[in-house]
């Protein structure tokens, strides 16, 4: 038992690139009918921003994390930017000297592996483990049925911007396209993470839940 006042290593963590990231996903999971928890503490996935891509996938961060005290489950998650099939290789070669039997390829499904020490280990590649992308177009996914005529208008607004000098990178599109439709909703502008909470996104959009459901295995809830 361990002694009052002394926190206890959380058994289920997940690493991600940046801080919206770490925002979003509680947002995201809570409004799939689970309670992600009142203070971090009490929060059921201990969320950790690495920075970038470059920092997250490090082997001996990978390393460090599978050997946490009380570690039942790792996750990843990685956007897939433009060369989805680079980034899992570079995934699966930094966990190879952790994980010897790590797969040769990403599930559809995102991957679960359970290593031989007994840790559950998780990969989710954004948007959908297959195309390229970020969490922008993982978001996208999300945009209700009913408001698809607003945003096929704003992804051409910003392609006539682009064309005009508007000078967000080519790799950025996905994040010009999403804040551009938020500009546009009741009420306008708001950050990923309140357009989550606020149902301005459909977070229970069917393409949506392929990823509720590898977060809910992967942590057994």
């Amino acid at each position: 038992m361990a002694k009052k006042g002394r926190k206890l290593p959380p058994k289920n963590k997940l690493l991600v690139e940046g801080a919206e990231d770490k925002r979003v996903i509680p947002y995201l999971i809570e409004a799939n009918g689970i309670s992600w928890g009142e203070n971090k503490e009490e929060a059921i996935v201990l969320i950790e921003v690495c920075g970038s891509k470059t920092e997250l996938l490090n082997r001996y961060e990978i390393s460090t994390q599978l050997k946490s005290t009380g570690l039942s489950a790792l996750g990843l998650m990685v956007d897939a930017d433009n060369e989805p099939e680079n980034t899992w290789q570079t995934i699966r070669n930094v966990c190879l000297p952790s994980i010897p039997d790590f797969p040769e390829s990403l599930p559809e499904k995102g991957l679960i592996h359970t290593t031989n020490s007994g840790v559950k280990f998780g990969v989710w590649m954004m948007p959908d483990n297959k195309m390229g992308g970020m969490l922008e177009t993982f978001l996208t996914y999300m945009i209700p049925d009913e408001n698809e005529p607003i945003w096929n208008y704003a992804q051409t607004v910003v392609m006539e911007a682009k064309n005009i000098g508007a000078p967000f990178i080519e790799n950025h599109t996905d994040k010009a396209n999403i804040h551009t439709w938020l500009a546009w909703q009741n009420p306008p502008g708001r950050q990923l993470h309140n357009a989550v909470m606020e149902k301005i996104f459909n977070p229970k959009h069917p393409q949506a839940q392929i990823f509720i459901n590898w977060f809910k295995k992967l942590y057994d809830l």
